[in-house]
């Protein structure tokens, strides 16, 4: 990635909140101007202490955070520039629909009728022009959860932050604001980084996804190299299906890894995290990549097996 091309870099962050224990560990990341980037991870692997530390409500221990070429370590997150999302919606309930979305312009000085044209065209992007009279209670989630992404894009920031944005919505509108979320980004072309422990979330919406796991990136891909490609066993157990099947390494050459499973068939395996000739290793093997009782003739590997009780 060419350095004018980076929006937001994390260089060498660290995060302890008691001094002696990091949550974040020496974090290098860098991350593209109108990017789709998914912060993904189960609970406590550090992701959203992340997202914080880029908003500016949590402080770096160690590190520099910089957007723009800029270190914003110390400015705070009103003076960031980044529209901000949250699970909770966190809407002004005294406040109507429109009202919320003109605060952020409010503070930011603008006129009263460039307020009323960027609040207009705002609700119309999310299709809710029709509910700018009402108040937060009287939506729905999925309604709330329109008006919380159109504040965040109302003064027309180039970063936006999504902390578990959709968590509280059911299955249905759930995926359905997937699809209006990425569409939204394609169209202005914003930089977003977005945060999730949704596997399926992240790989429909993402450009690429940073896998977390106890304060590490595990692995940071594009969402088919991570499924196709997973660097280790905690990547390949938490995107997707997996069956792993234990052997050991008889040879490795050309990139391929000859193995020996424990039930003693040999199979040829891509290899990713192969380490030396007669290493224990374990191979994943992908549920719609296996074929019960196939003709032999097709296939190129074949494995005796049996279905658990």
């Amino acid at each position: 990635m060419k350095s004018n091309d980076a929006h937001v870099q994390f260089n060498a962050v660290q995060k302890s909140y008691d001094g002696v224990t990091l949550v974040i560990k020496d974090l290098d990341l860098t991350i593209a101007k109108g990017e789709f980037l998914t912060m993904l991870g189960p609970s406590g692997s550090g992701k959203t202490t992340c997202l914080m530390m880029l908003a500016g409500f949590e402080t770096a221990t160690h590190g520099d955070i910089v957007l723009n070429g800029r270190p914003i370590n110390n400015i705070p997150p009103h003076k960031r520039g980044i529209g901000m999302v949250f699970q909770n919606y966190a809407l002004f309930p005294h406040m109507t629909v429109a009202e919320n979305l003109a605060f952020p312009l409010e503070v930011r000085g603008m006129a009263k009728a460039e307020i009323e044209c960027k609040v207009t065209r705002t609700l119309e992007m999310v299709r809710m022009e029709k509910f700018g009279d009402r108040r937060p209670a009287q939506l729905s989630g999925g309604q709330q959860q329109h008006i919380a992404l159109a504040r965040a894009l109302v003064f027309e920031p180039e970063l936006v932050l999504m902390d578990e944005p959709l968590g509280a919505l059911d299955k249905q509108l759930r995926e359905q604001m997937q699809y209006e979320i990425k569409h939204i980004h394609e169209q202005l072309g914003v930089t977003v980084v977005y945060v999730t422990h949704d596997q399926s979330e992240a790989l429909t919406m993402s450009d690429r996804i940073a896998v977390f796991n106890d304060g590490v990136i595990q692995q940071l891909a594009t969402p088919d190299d991570l499924y196709e490609r997973p660097e280790n066993s905690f990547v390949a157990r938490f995107i997707g299906e997996n069956n792993e099947l234990p052997g050991t390494i008889d040879a490795i050459s050309d990139g391929i890894a000859q193995v020996t499973l424990d039930g003693g068939e040999r199979v040829s395996a891509l290899m990713i995290n192969a380490t030396e000739e007669g290493a224990r290793t374990l191979l994943s093997v992908r549920p719609e990549r296996v074929a019960i009782n196939p003709d032999e003739l097709t296939v190129t590997h074949t494995v005796d097996a049996r279905c658990g009780s």
